[in-house]
């Protein structure tokens, strides 16, 4: 488990903590907004609790972030949604793909490092 993985995916659940401030009520929709900040704050424990070991954790944490990054997947697609969100959008789904990979990869040690 690499932990610069769970600091990205941290940082993403953050993020969806604060969409509910941020939403103007159509781009995302309140009710996306607030189920964002819902799955936010489920990550945020589960990053917590790999944080200190606990394995078990990453499975629903990459599931909540995955399905984090799906509620923005429709940003791509509709006509009327402002330009700035549709980059916020392919910011998160990158990084969450990069947190993900990055949470699966070994960690690595340095050469001489004991």
């Amino acid at each position: 488990m690499n932990k610069f993985g769970l600091v990205l995916l941290g940082l993403l659940g953050v993020a969806d903590l604060a969409t509910p401030l941020t939403t103007d009520g159509d781009h995302p929709p309140m009710s996306i907004a607030i189920g964002s900040a819902v799955i936010g704050l489920l990550s945020l424990v589960l990053v917590g609790l790999a944080w200190r070991g606990k394995r078990w954790a990453l499975a629903p944490l990459i599931t909540l972030r995955i399905a984090s990054a799906l509620l923005a997947v429709p940003a791509f697609f509709a006509s009327d949604v402002p330009a700035a969100a549709v980059v916020a959008a392919g910011v998160g789904v990158g990084a969450t793909i990069v947190g993900v990979v990055a949470v699966l990869l070994p960690r690595r040690e340095l050469a001489g490092a004991r």
